[in-house]
């Protein structure tokens, strides 16, 4: 079994290339892993004889805070590059601009594997760590295509200041809620840009929808599933799918467990069929909560304040003193007196009280994880935070 490390990709791309070809299956690790290298010999000891072959494992923890090893078949994600470069119409596209770590899965299938497959450029001596050259890598662009989370265009926007970048021609949003409301500034930064909302989770390897931009005005809309991709609700509402493009199994604290055709795969969000066709996300499972009799939803709170906050913010969950299920809302950078203001408007038009955070804090900047989404499990631990408001219950 192969084990490569982040920083090893970052010297010599060519060392994935070579594992990607080798028939041995590879590991790929980020290089602040929470497991031991032990832990990584002793989960992937426990892979079936089969799938030590053919296959690669990325590390995935996402919000929840538990890591495990995603196992996936190259056939697989080979397929779904295919796929994606006809949906995402990428003919046009000549190189890619890496902007998220390749040991995220969506970089490493949407970017990597992707102009690996279809012989186009990797531009990967640039990133947001280095705002100069990541600004100088776009000023080059030639038909380029960017992939971003949503909690990067603040810093894009902060980085990148009133220039335009013609150059790129796609920009792709995953990994969490796309930026409905910021799509006037992504479109006047990159003016020639087709701009995706791609949907899907580690264990889909990564992708289940995607959805053009102008396809709907709703943030939480995902588009279509992909062809042969099943998507359905389980008891809970919770969105499930069976994909031939998906992991084939994955090892956690407790071993292996095996993804069979015949398995429904949670995601972990909440959903509804729209009539359409395309589904919409109400939020992650535990981003949806009673707060006294009434239904909390924090992804369409996290819209009422998108549309007056340009920076960075996301939810923690808290009970308040009556022990009542609770949110609230971390700002960064720290915001004005009369932008916290203007946060309590929007709240006080738009949604009961109920339905207002507890505090309204800030922090210089919020903790994120490797694949540049919040860590939002950090959150409640921050020190040095500056309370702005909070309620007096």
């Amino acid at each position: 079994m192969v084990i490569l490390n982040e920083r090893d990709i970052l010297a010599d791309i060519s060392t994935l290339d070579r594992a990607w070809v080798q028939p041995q299956t590879f590991v790929l690790l980020p290089d602040k892993c929470v497991l031991s290298q032990t832990q990584v010999q002793a989960a992937l000891a426990e892979l079936p004889a089969e799938l030590q072959t053919r296959h690669f494992l990325l590390l995935t923890s996402g919000s929840t805070g538990n890591p495990k090893l995603i196992v996936a078949s190259r056939e697989r994600a080979e397929s779904l590059v295919q796929v994606l470069h006809q949906l995402q119409d990428s003919d046009c596209v000549k190189q890619t601009v890496l902007a998220l770590p390749l040991t995220y899965c969506y970089a490493f299938i949407n970017q990597w594997l992707w102009s690996r497959f279809h012989q186009r450029r990797l531009e990967m001596d640039a990133d947001l760590s280095r705002p100069d050259r990541f600004k100088e890598a776009l000023r080059r662009a030639d038909h380029a295509m960017l992939c971003l989370v949503g909690v990067q265009v603040p810093l894009i926007e902060r980085y990148l200041e009133q220039e335009i970048f013609p150059g790129v021609i796609r920009v792709h949003f995953a990994g969490g809620r796309f930026p409905q409301e910021k799509l006037n500034d992504i479109q006047r930064i990159f003016p020639r840009a087709q701009i995706f909302n791609n949907y899907g989770c580690a264990e889909a390897m990564p992708r289940l929808t995607l959805r053009r931009a102008e396809d709907s005005q709703h943030p939480g809309n995902i588009g279509k599933p992909l062809p042969g991709i099943l998507l359905d609700l389980n008891s809970s509402g919770e969105l499930v799918f069976k994909s031939p493009y998906g992991a084939v199994g994955y090892i956690d604290a407790e071993g292996f467990h095996r993804i069979t055709p015949a398995d429904w795969v949670a995601t972990g969000d909440l959903a509804e069929r729209r009539e359409d066709g395309s589904w919409q996300i109400l939020g992650r499972a535990n981003e949806v909560f009673k707060r006294y009799g009434e239904k909390i939803a924090l992804p369409i709170l996290m819209q009422t304040v998108a549309a007056c906050w340009n920076g960075v913010a996301g939810f923690y969950r808290e009970t308040d003193a009556n022990g009542e299920n609770g949110h609230v809302l971390m700002l960064a950078p720290e915001p004005l007196p009369e932008q916290v203001r203007s946060i309590l408007r929007a709240f006080r038009v738009h949604h009961p009280r109920a339905h207002w955070p507890l505090r309204i804090e800030s922090v210089p900047a919020l903790p994120l994880l490797p694949n540049g989404k919040i860590d939002r499990l950090a959150l409640p631990q921050l020190r040095h935070k500056t309370i702005h408001w909070h309620q007096r219950v």
